[in-house]
């Protein structure tokens, strides 16, 4: 076994130590982790004095290389997690944070990937303003995204699909493929060269484990089906997995999320909605709030019907959504400074 099968790329080794072990993390279980490496394949946990006592320390998460402690005939020890070159990070599912104000906090969900598979089946599940939420947080990770419609035996009218999404998803490849009848599958099998780290996102039921046991040739993932009422499915993943592929491509396959959070994601967000951020900056006033100011290119952008009304306000409504998760305490403070602001701009134009 070779470390760097595994997608371990030069500028990483220059920089470490040759009396050290390279291993990546191929999947996670709560405080234990499955690894690889040139020594073979095991578990590790965390060494408590590298990570716990140093509160600089990048606690790993799939996809990972870490610098370890190999132990033959148990668990290894984590000591280090080497630089990400990407990450996919989203706020804390309700289910996994405290629900008082200022609890919220960043949940890794992969690292060190070369393209965000964004999956969206052609059924219920179809959704723009979901895959508005994966493209920002895709855009911020680091690696390129490319959005897949699965399932597309269900539907007839494929082209106008991938149209509604292209409208949306500006510079993003866009492929329809059915795992039924093969449809599209050859367009995708570009991206799975040998080393290439793929990482699966979706919400359960759109064909992820599917996918990916299409393209094993075997069934290395399992699957359930769908709810016909809503065309949702259980969590059969149920914890993130790194599967190489027979021609040495490796994919991340996660849990479906029904909770997708923006975390610290104003660049990604910009780069979604870059037919919105071209206007920003030309208004009359400089703290134009794009309400009902005279000279507002927004407002004008909308009213000649450059710019969609319900998509402007699903580009606010992710920025106000990721300043406020990822720092609440300024976002609370400035939201409070505006409004003293404008009661002080009230106050004065009733003195007149």
């Amino acid at each position: 076994m070779n470390i760097k099968d595994y997608g371990l790329k030069e500028n990483l080794i220059k920089n470490i130590d040759e009396s050290k072990t390279v291993a990546r993390i191929i999947a996670t279980h709560k405080d234990r982790y499955e690894i690889v490496c040139n020594n073979g394949q095991g578990f590790a946990k965390i060494k408590r004095g590298c990570y716990y006592d140093n509160p600089n320390s990048i606690y790993p998460t799939t996809g990972d290389f870490v610098i370890i402690e190999w132990n033959l005939t148990g668990d290894s020890m984590i000591c280090e997690t080497l630089k990400r070159e990407s990450s996919f990070s989203r706020t804390a599912s309700s289910s996994d944070r405290n629900h008082e104000l200022h609890n919220q906090h960043e949940q890794l969900v992969a690292a060190n990937f070369d393209y965000v598979f964004i999956m969206q089946s052609l059924n219920n599940n179809f959704n723009l303003h979901r895959l508005e939420r994966y493209l920002s947080l895709s855009w911020e990770s680091g690696a390129i995204p490319v959005i897949i419609l699965t399932k597309s035996d269900l539907v007839e009218n494929i082209q106008e699909y991938i149209e509604q999404v292209e409208s949306i998803a500006f510079g993003v490849d866009v492929y329809a493929v059915s795992c039924i009848t093969g449809y599209g599958l050859d367009s995708i099998k570009k991206y799975f060269s040998k080393g290439n780290t793929i990482v699966f996102l979706g919400s359960s039921g759109v064909g992820k484990s599917t996918l990916v046991n299409t393209l094993y040739g075997d069934n290395v993932m399992k699957t359930s089906d769908i709810r016909e009422e809503d065309s949702r499915g259980r969590h059969t993943t149920t914890s993130r997995n790194l599967i190489m592929l027979p021609n040495g491509a490796m994919i991340i396959d996660t849990p479906g999320m029904r909770e997708l959070g923006m975390w610290n994601a104003e660049n990604g967000i910009n780069r979604t909605f870059q037919d919105i951020e071209q206007y920003i900056g030309m208004c009359k006033f400089s703290d134009c709030t794009h309400t009902n100011e005279p000279g507002c290119k927004i407002l004008e952008a909308i009213v000649n019907g450059e710019i969609d009304q319900e998509r402007f306000e699903q580009y606010l409504k992710l920025q106000k959504e990721s300043r406020y998760n990822t720092d609440s305490n300024q976002y609370l403070q400035e939201k409070k400074n505006k409004f003293k602001e404008i009661s002080k701009i009230n106050k004065h134009n009733r003195k007149k």
